[in-house]
């Protein structure tokens, strides 16, 4: 073996994955031939966005094109490309690791032991279908060189562990990726990939909207000549036929009325590398001064890195059919960061750095118009796809919602769409319309409370007076839903309200008033002793109050109108340093028999040591009922302990 050939382990990630893509992966084998010709497709796309300022790496390769050669001899298929290619180095990062191949979560999941479930709907991104030929291939080989290099590379591996790289020469820049077939077996889902229809109709079905020439090479020993094909001698085999498979109109080019559903969605899938059909798909054409065309999708499924800092979100950018950026974060904001698509200017120059756009100016106006568009095709869905909407919902609702404390020109648009949780209804989601609409007469509040998760708020006693009366609370259980009640303070004239913080006031204005008046004079007969229970939990709470918010609970844990609400406040603890605990109002029923005996001690004997105790006790139990930590779970055992041993009739001591 010579010098520049090197033996090379695959990563133990990517062992995992080639597994996966040949087991498990795609139950039609045939789509490794559409995940070829993508790949081939973007290194044609990088090629001429690098052209832009280096004319002289297009002019070297000729007119842009993707090669299909089939030997049914050799049982050989290979996939050609005249694009940006790779150097040594490139080739062992892209295709020897899924570093770049697939995404950082991707490989974390992996090394965590996720699902393969888990791990297919990861799988994505550039360079990680290429591993899809070994479905049909026993022995693949990578032949390529980097525009504007002069040595190429030559990649050999059967996908069992170790691949093989060695310096070759190639007379263009470019990549050819030649498979070794496996024998046909169609009960397994491989055709025979030689045959020149079989080729026809897989490009044809999943390859017909890519804008390069698809051209099929095969041999022919003579024969007359068709209008669709080009031949050049080949003095030993005849002639070699030429034939273009695609029809490389671009699919946002076409009147959207042209384009089926089963059109849009294989472009979604080529430009997504996702198996599932889009959940929505939007056209949109803009004539006049600014004029572009995109093409945008919603797709069915949340990608697993929605939430992950470093994801990489943003629409292709092409000027006049060129890739000027592969992702621009600035043509959507970023809680609709989970649309994909592409945007197509008619005309858009480029700063000498190239990276980004002169017209700023043009890409805010168009950043406003797509999003318009979009949050229009949703109000669409709301109102008359319901299903469709609530699967929207489901994947992307918790991103959606960011929008409202940060896209303050188009609230007005975004409110109406939310959904949530309540207590009207367990299966079903609500809107703050049909909230409204279901409002009990003089409500003037909308009534909601925070929480980690449906069961921890609907069973929290803050709850127990509305549900007494039949007043409705939404239950907002996202962790996003603490900053939009930040920044979404009303709807339609009334006032959110949180039942954790502040006075309540339910009933009728009469009925309400008369609750109060009671309050006040039962607060003022129980004075001292809610001084005292200050005093024994000062260091935790900075007030002690009667309520009528309870009905079957001795107590609960509220905050004033500016305070955190416990989610929030545990959200703000997370981190290096985290925050300072904030001193809450213990609210304790006055109707509770806990209280009544607390009352009937106090005014036996003030030093009474269970006193204290319970003074503790009912800080802890509010503290549990609505999910929170306790401040000190030793001692609150401690003296659980004593008042059950008391109870019992035992000498604590």
């Amino acid at each position: 073996m010579s010098a520049t050939t090197e033996t090379l382990q695959f990563q133990a990630e990517t062992k995992h994955l080639l597994d996966l893509m040949i087991h498990s992966l795609y139950t039609t084998k045939e789509i490794f031939l559409r995940e070829l010709i993508s790949n081939a497709s973007d290194a044609l796309d990088r090629l001429r966005f690098e052209a832009l300022t280096h004319p002289e790496l297009a002019d070297a390769g000729g007119e842009l094109r993707i090669t299909l050669a089939a030997d049914a001899g050799a049982r050989t298929l290979t996939v050609a490309d005249n694009g940006i290619g790779m150097s040594r180095e490139e080739l062992v990062t892209n295709i020897g690791t899924i570093a770049r191949s697939g995404t950082r979560e991707l490989r974390e999941q992996m090394r965590a032991g996720a699902s393969d479930e888990a791990l297919m709907q990861s799988i994505g991104q550039f360079g990680v279908g290429f591993y899809s030929s070994f479905m049909v291939a026993d022995k693949v080989t990578i032949l390529t060189r980097r525009a504007g290099q002069t040595v190429a590379s030559l990649w050999k591996s059967d996908g069992e562990g170790t691949y093989t790289v060695a310096d070759a020469s190639k007379e263009q820049h470019g990549t050819e990726i030649t498979l070794h077939l496996k024998p046909a077996d169609p009960e397994s889902g491989i055709d025979d990939f030689t045959d020149e229809w079989v080729i026809s109709r897989v490009v044809k079905r999943y390859s017909d909207y890519v804008g390069y020439p698809i051209v099929l090479k095969s041999r022919r020993a003579g024969g007359g000549r068709d209008e669709e094909e080009s031949r050049e001698p080949d003095a030993a085999e005849g002639s070699v036929e030429e034939r273009v498979l695609n029809s490389m109109r671009p699919i946002w080019m076409r009147p959207p009325q042209e384009v089926s559903e089963t059109d849009s969605g294989e472009f979604f899938r080529h430009l997504t590398h996702e198996e599932q059909e889009p959940s929505m798909t939007i056209f949109v054409k803009a004539e006049g001064l600014l004029e572009y065309r995109a093409l945008l999708f919603v797709p069915s499924k949340a990608p697993s890195d929605l939430f992950y800092h470093a994801s990489e979100p943003g629409l292709r950018l092409y000027s006049k059919g060129v890739l000027i950026m592969e992702r621009s974060p600035d043509l959507l904001p970023q809680y609709l960061r989970f649309v994909k698509g592409i945007v197509d200017l008619e005309d858009l120059p480029l700063n000498i750095s190239r990276q980004m756009p002169q017209q700023e100016r043009q890409l805010t106006q168009i950043r406003k118009w797509l999003t318009k568009k979009i949050l229009d095709h949703l109000q669409a869905a709301a109102n008359n796809e319901e299903e469709k909407y609530l699967v929207f919902w489901k994947e992307f609702g918790r991103a959606f919602k960011e929008g409202v404390s940060s896209d303050y020109e188009n609230r007005g648009r975004l409110v109406p769409l939310l959904l949530f949780q309540s207590s009207h209804d367990p299966e079903r989601l609500t809107s703050l319309r049909d909230y409204v609409s279901r409002m009990k007469e003089g409500q003037q509040e909308i009534f909601y409370l925070t929480g980690e998760s449906r069961r921890v708020v609907e069973n929290s006693p803050h709850l127990e007076a509305f549900k007494e009366k039949g007043y409705e609370v939404l239950y907002l259980v996202d962790p996003v839903d603490e900053l939009l009640v930040q920044a979404l303070t009303e709807f339609e004239g009334r006032r959110l309200k949180s039942v954790g913080k502040g006075q309540v006031r339910l009933g009728e204005d009469a009925e309400s008033e008369q609750a109060r008046k009671e309050l006040e004079e039962q607060s003022a007969a129980a004075a001292e002793l809610l001084q005292f229970i200050q005093k024994e939990v000062d260091e935790y709470v900075k007030d002690v109050r009667l309520t009528n918010r309870l009905t079957h609970s001795p107590a609960c844990l509220v905050g004033s109108e500016l305070d955190y609400s416990p989610q929030l406040e545990r959200l703000l603890q997370i981190g290096k340093g985290g925050r300072a605990r904030q001193r809450r109002i213990l609210e304790l029923n006055p109707r509770h028999e806990i209280f009544a005996r607390m009352s009937e001690r106090f005014r036996a004997d003030r030093e009474d040591p269970r006193l204290r105790a319970s003074a503790e006790l009912l800080l802890g139990s509010a503290l549990l009922a609505e999910g929170s930590e306790l401040p000190d779970p030793v001692r609150f055992n401690q003296r659980l302990a004593e008042l059950l041993s008391t109870s019992l009739g035992a000498d604590p001591h």
